[in-house]
């Protein structure tokens, strides 16, 4: 079912181990960082960048294995979607925790409605893939897609907020 989309799966892995190892380039900027109140608004907005990167390089790993039919790889994407979910509740009341951050729409979109949707849309590829349905691929790579440039928006946000926030107390 997802024959062809090798390079697709290794193009949006490969980038997202990159700008995994980038964000802890980004990170080494937070020694400066040291009241709790801006280490806490660093761990709400470093967290979920990582679990969208790392996401999305295991999805797209478990997306190239050669596996022997489309149920292992049904089940593991639709698991990843279905924690996905559960993540983005997560982040939802660890953001709504913060009290000196203001979150706007943007925001909210960028870490909760568009997770959520990639997450659906991982889900509903995953049993495309179970039923032969040929939207599959394009359901899975449209979910990986757009949680690697959620995980890009949420990266250059965290950097934004730390050269922000440096004398934070």
């Amino acid at each position: 079912m997802l024959n062809g989309w090798d390079t697709f799966f290794i193009m949006t892995g490969t980038a997202a181990a990159t700008l995994t190892g980038l964000l802890f380039v980004v990170i080494t900027l937070c020694v400066r960082l040291s009241t709790t109140r801006a280490a806490q608004g660093v761990h709400a907005f470093v967290t979920p960048t990582l679990v969208r990167f790392g996401g999305v390089l295991f999805q797209s790993l478990a997306s190239v294995a050669p596996w022997p039919s489309a149920w292992p790889l049904a089940i593991i994407l639709g698991l990843a979607g279905l924690g996905g979910i559960a993540y983005v509740i997560v982040v939802v009341r660890m953001l709504r925790r913060l009290n000196f951050v203001a979150l706007d729409l943007r925001d909210w979109v960028a870490y909760a409605a568009a997770p959520a949707l990639a997450n659906v849309s991982l889900i509903a590829g995953a049993a495309g893939l179970i039923t032969g349905d040929s939207f599959a691929p394009y359901a899975i790579a449209g979910a990986i897609t757009l949680l690697l440039f959620v995980g890009i928006h949420d990266a250059w946000d965290l950097t934004l907020w730390i050269v922000r926030n440096q004398d934070l107390k």
